[in-house]
């Protein structure tokens, strides 16, 4: 199928990369020249792992490539797949400009085509931005009619940063939202080689569904979070608490979330928290646990900043960068901020991170480091063994494996706060756990 994607960030040079390599012609299209050229070039604009074998196989057969035109994406393909950004507003709402500008761009050349063309949208959006936003832009650029000159249809993702393309082969569920069956049925055609239900519903309840996912998860992470707290108040091990409760799967559901650890970030969970609880305070609908889950996380943070500062030493490494390993994405990390606090009250700070050090150097996310956090990556060091040597204070932030070895040859005279998971045992006082 002849596929155009827009938006070439984590979930649309993943689809790209995934779909082109089942055989799907694929355009995608930017208004990053950078990452064009990293596309067309075989080279992946983020780090994830596996992608970029994918970008290559996909660039070399012909079945991949990258352009600014709109207007040629548009004209070369029938169908195409919306992933440009959905960042937070500062009430908590969401931008949905870039959509909207791409809903202008793709509503002009519409007329020009003789073939039906579907719009899809792929980005997270609140219920209600396919039909308040997304459609009227296409019909009033376009002079069409959505549903019958061309099609819509959302089809929410579920990609997990640094694991994604496990996650595109391997789905629990393919979600559709559909303003009109023929625009769903070519959707199915495209998932129906994949092992997983595709389901069916309509535009509204799709939204509805990565939302509820999303904040699903969110709260999984706070709630084990706050046990874990409790937990080690009484000298009780969290993780081994919450491994019991995890063992009943009829109704715990997946224990992927469900264990104590540091504050959730990304791109995806703190956004689409504030989104959920604006929207429901617009409705004047009472939702205590979802206003609070962003208080909460941010408890998380001030929890491993105190114990930091309880150690008394002030020359301090940090770990991991990224709000997970496997991944170069800073956006909204939890980790970016404790290093902001720590850096406000005059710690020695030294941080090492391999994925955002190599997205400085040569990402597409080079931009962002440097405009938006120059303060935080000034402190960026390539040499592991030599930040740990110079630390009093070792905080071991994600999960990288490179950073298990440091746990076992930890110096005696040196103090370690694990935000992960690494450590076997429960807190000593060298050691210290975040919830264990």
């Amino acid at each position: 199928m002849r596929i155009s994607i827009f938006g070439l960030g984590y979930v649309g040079a993943v689809c790209a990369g995934c779909l082109s390599a089942r055989g799907h012609q694929i355009v995608g299209v930017d208004i990053s020249a950078l990452k064009i050229d990293l596309i067309n070039s075989g080279k992946s604009p983020i780090v994830e792992p596996g992608l970029e074998a994918l970008l290559q196989k996909g660039v070399a057969s012909g079945n991949l490539r990258g352009t600014l035109n709109v207007r040629e994406a548009v004209m070369a393909t029938d169908i195409s797949f919306l992933a440009p950004p959905t960042p937070s507003k500062r009430n908590g709402d969401l931008d949905v400009s870039y959509i909207e500008e791409v809903c202008q761009q793709i509503g002009k050349v519409l007329p020009e085509k003789a073939t039906r063309h579907t719009v899809v949208v792929r980005s997270t959006v609140l219920p209600g931005t396919l039909r308040g936003v997304v459609i009227p832009t296409l019909e009033k650029y376009s002079g069409l009619k959505a549903g019958k000159d061309f099609g819509v249809a959302v089809n929410p993702e579920f990609l997990r940063e640094s694991t994604a393309i496990k996650d595109y082969d391997f789905p629990a569920m393919t979600v559709i939202g559909e303003l009109d069956s023929t625009s769903g049925d070519l959707l199915e055609a495209i998932y129906s080689e994949l092992d997983a239900p595709i389901i069916r519903k309509s535009i509204e309840v799709a939204e509805m569904i990565k939302y509820t996912c999303n904040v699903w998860h969110a709260a999984k992470v706070t709630f084990a979070n706050e046990i874990g707290n409790i937990a080690m108040a009484v000298g009780v091990d969290g993780r081994e608490v919450m491994d019991v409760i995890c063992q009943d799967h009829k109704l715990n559901l997946s224990k992927y979330y469900m264990k104590p650890g540091f504050a959730f970030g990304g791109s995806c969970l703190p956004k689409d928290v504030r989104a959920l609880a604006y929207r429901a305070n617009q409705l004047d609908v009472d939702s205590p646990l979802l206003n609070s889950l962003m208080r909460s996380n941010s408890g998380q943070v001030q929890k491993a900043f105190n114990i930091i500062a309880g150690f008394d030493k002030r020359k301090v490494a940090l770990l991991g960068l990224s709000f997970k390993a496997g991944t170069d994405d800073l956006r909204e990390s939890p980790l970016v901020e404790l290093a902001e606090m720590l850096i406000g009250k005059g710690f020695d700070l030294q941080i090492y991170d391999r994925n955002v050090e190599y997205a400085r150097v040569h990402g597409a996310n080079r931009e962002y480091i440097e405009s938006k956090i120059p303060h935080v990556s000034s402190l960026l060091r390539t040499d592991l063994e030599q930040v740990v040597a110079d630390a009093d204070v070792i905080v071991l932030g994600n999960g990288d494996e490179l950073f298990a070895a440091v746990v076992e040859k930890l110096a005696p005279e040196k103090k370690m706060l694990d935000l992960v998971g690494f450590m076997r045992h429960t807190s000593t006082e060298q050691l210290v756990g975040i919830g264990w």
